[in-house]
């Protein structure tokens, strides 16, 4: 082969059966032969089958970016020959583009530091590389999985480099807009129902009364404090672990490739990621990821009580609440015909159960980077790609088969506002506390409406009950216009 071998045209794939070996430092391993992983991969298989919990693929997306940068950043500099870093190049995007998924096979509980799934990058990204210049798949020439592919890296460096990579991007290409939408789609609720007037409900008993519109702004403002606190905590993800290599010193990665490496990943993704200031506490510690976890879960919050409002709001549909109609999806029973239920809600409570859950998880892993080394990576990076996936589809379903179908059951409404004892509230400040309470207990023991109570009590006339128990007048700011 010569010294500056050509890529050829050569689809992804390796016609062969059986199996080959590969070697490591520990020996030869069989290894399938049509598949473009090594020896390292081979024997994490052999000691890791746990569970069905695979290492998710949008992280070895990140990792071809992260491979990318460092391959470029190494022959800039003069320490790799730059066919050679435009080979791995060629392949990293392959990896970030999906088209090695099948190459990927690792699961989630393997080595904490995440060796094994970086290895299994770079074999993948090695062999590829020979095929496409018609080398020996296994080989490890022209192109070798640890002195090229992981030039001037470590795991321990690579994989929380790749962790805060995926997690930004998963973040902000997946999970925003979906949480945007949602947001606006209940608040276009809220303007559109502002004026309708509504019991409000405390202690889950009758209150004095809102409109359908203020209550539904409500959710919309905590939905954008939660997502503004998200944005916030997602910014520790900026700080690139890259450079640090084993234990923060930077050994083997020469000077500069820490800024270098971290500019050109910021330039590949559009996102502004910098170098970490300090690499020990990059290396010993996750709290960029905890944080970022915190705010996932202070999105589930609010979600949660959104999704059980709603379906308490839309109990029935004879014998419950009934304020809300919620679009009808789906058969709710097999046994019960006809009956439909809130289905939406109930998955939006549990994706946000399932978020408080890992966030719990993250939050005791990210606690446990004892010495000079947080081991817990996998688990870590594992549950909060879970939580940015389910909260992102959830808030889309959501939005799209329940809250932007939701009618209001306005009769109800009227009659729940016509009925309520409640709006006695609004006679105290003429008559004082004590005579109003008085007439809230007798139209309750005597199954009076509330102006009959009143009129029966003699603490008010006629006139002066209508002019001072007005639903409208009750509702103060959030009335359109207002």
């Amino acid at each position: 082969m010569s010294n500056n071998p050509q890529i050829r045209f050569c689809p992804v794939g390796i016609q062969a059966t059986g199996v080959r070996q590969e070697r490591d430092s520990m020996g030869t391993i069989d290894v399938p032969a049509d598949k473009y992983w090594g020896a390292q991969t081979q024997r994490s298989l052999v000691h890791f089958s746990i569970g069905t919990e695979h290492m998710p693929l949008p992280l070895y997306h990140a990792y071809g970016i992260v491979k990318k940068a460092a391959a470029l950043v190494n022959a800039a500099e003069g320490r790799m020959p730059q066919w050679k870093a435009d080979l791995i190049a060629t392949v990293a995007d392959e990896v970030t583009a999906g088209k090695l998924d099948a190459h990927f096979p690792l699961f989630v509980w393997q080595t904490g530091s995440g060796t094994q799934t970086n290895m299994n990058v770079n074999e993948v990204i090695a062999n590829r590389a020979i095929q496409l210049v018609g080398g020996k798949i296994g080989s490890k020439t022209p192109v070798h999985p640890n002195d090229d592919v992981n030039m001037g890296q470590s795991s321990n460096d690579s994989f929380p480099t790749a962790m805060h990579v995926v997690t930004l991007l998963e973040i902000e290409n997946r999970l925003l807009p979906s949480v945007e939408k949602l947001i606006e789609a209940l608040r276009q609720k809220a303007e559109q129902w502002m004026d309708v007037v509504k019991i409000g409900r405390t202690h889950l008993q009758d209150a004095v009364p809102l409109t359908v519109g203020q209550e539904w702004s409500g959710w919309v403002q905590m939905l954008e404090d939660a997502l503004c606190g998200l944005r916030k905590d997602r910014k520790a993800l900026f700080e690139l672990a890259a450079g640090g290599t084993a234990v923060g010193t930077g050994l083997n990665a020469p000077a500069g490739f820490s800024k270098a490496i971290a500019a050109r990943i910021a330039e590949l993704t559009k996102q502004p990621f910098v170098t970490a200031p300090n690499k020990f506490a990059a290396l010993s510690g996750l709290d960029a990821m905890a944080r970022t976890s915190a705010g996932l879960r202070g999105l589930a919050v609010p979600l949660l009580k959104i999704a059980n409002d709603m379906r308490w709001l839309a109990s029935g549909p004879r014998c419950g609440l009934g304020e809300l109609h919620l679009p009808e999806n789906e058969p709710g029973s097999s046994i019960m015909p006809g009956k439909v239920n809130p289905t939406q809600c109930e998955a939006m409570v549990m994706i946000a159960t399932q978020v408080l859950g890992n966030d719990n998880t993250i939050a005791f892993a990210a606690s446990q980077g004892q010495l000079d080394l947080n081991v817990m990576r996998p688990v870590i990076l594992a549950n909060c790609l879970a939580s940015i996936r389910i909260l992102a589809d959830g808030c889309h379903n959501f939005r799209i088969f329940s809250v932007e179908g939701t009618q209001l059951n306005e009769k109800q409404l009227k009659q729940n506002v016509g009925g309520s004892v409640m709006l006695v509230t609004a006679l105290a400040p003429v008559i004082g506390y004590d005579k109003a309470a008085e007439i809230a207990h007798i139209a309750m023991e005597h199954d009076l409406s509330l102006k009959d109570a009143a009129l029966k009590s003699g603490y008010v006339d006629a006139a002066t009950f209508d002019k001072v128990v007005n639903p409208l007048d009750m509702v103060g700011e959030g009335i359109a216009g207002a």
